[in-house]
């Protein structure tokens, strides 16, 4: 039985007003700059807000999680930097200004925006099918990847599973929130294997979670 609800996105970053503007031309969200030199790209609904938080440290390894996007052309990607080769994938690879890692696929019946996220996983199969339990939605496991789709007010296609060697060793500079079911408890999600890490205080209202890899994921109280 799930848990929790699909809340939105939040992604770190050391220049808000540089992230917010390329991620809300990338998404086709608008900026909404917020008190304390953080922003919000607002969408029509909560779900497909990203949050923008202003933090210290840089990026120092390569991101485990990212973002697939839906463009209509490369054009507007022209000037960063690209990590694959034009037609190595059926999506290309670039950095945004602080160097994170998303993919671009093109040619997509999807509206342009966000696509998918991806997840650098050492078990894809074990966590996909751990958020699957908690988030709801149908899991898949093709050939080299794990997937869960059609997750309840998620505005993805799917949350990606895909296998990496190395354990994860730094906090994610993105990470999604999620909303607790009527019913449902943080000790709940402890039962089912997710560790606390920060307990409501300080000015926030959200206990700080990981999943069983270490993925850092924040946790609201339902309205």
């Amino acid at each position: 039985m799930a848990l929790v609800t699909f809340k939105n996105l939040c992604l770190d970053a050391n220049d808000v007003s540089s992230m917010s503007g390329f991620w809300s031309r990338a998404l086709r969200l608008p900026v909404e700059p917020l008190e304390g030199g953080e922003a919000v790209l607002r969408g029509d609904v909560e779900a497909r807000s990203v949050w923008i938080n202003l933090v210290p440290e840089a990026r120092e390894v390569k991101n485990r999680v990212h973002l697939d996007l839906v463009a209509e052309s490369l054009d507007e990607f022209a000037g960063l930097d690209q990590l694959t080769e034009p037609g190595e994938f059926a999506w290309e690879t670039y950095t945004d200004p602080e160097g994170n890692l998303f993919c671009v696929f093109t040619g997509s019946e999807r509206d342009p925006g966000l696509k998918d996220v991806v997840v650098d996983s050492v078990d894809p199969r074990s966590i996909a099918s751990w958020w699957a339990d908690v988030l709801g939605g149908s899991i898949g496991h093709p050939e080299g990847y794990s997937h869960v789709d059609d997750i309840p007010g998620a505005p993805v296609e799917s949350f990606d599973f895909v296998p990496v060697l190395e354990p994860k060793t730094v906090k994610n500079r993105l990470h999604w929130d999620v909303t607790l079911l009527p019913g449902a408890t943080v000790d709940d999600l402890i039962s089912r294997g997710a560790t606390v890490l920060a307990l409501p205080g300080d000015g926030h209202a959200w206990t700080v979670m990981s999943d069983p890899e270490g993925n850092e994921f924040c946790v609201f109280e339902p309205r």
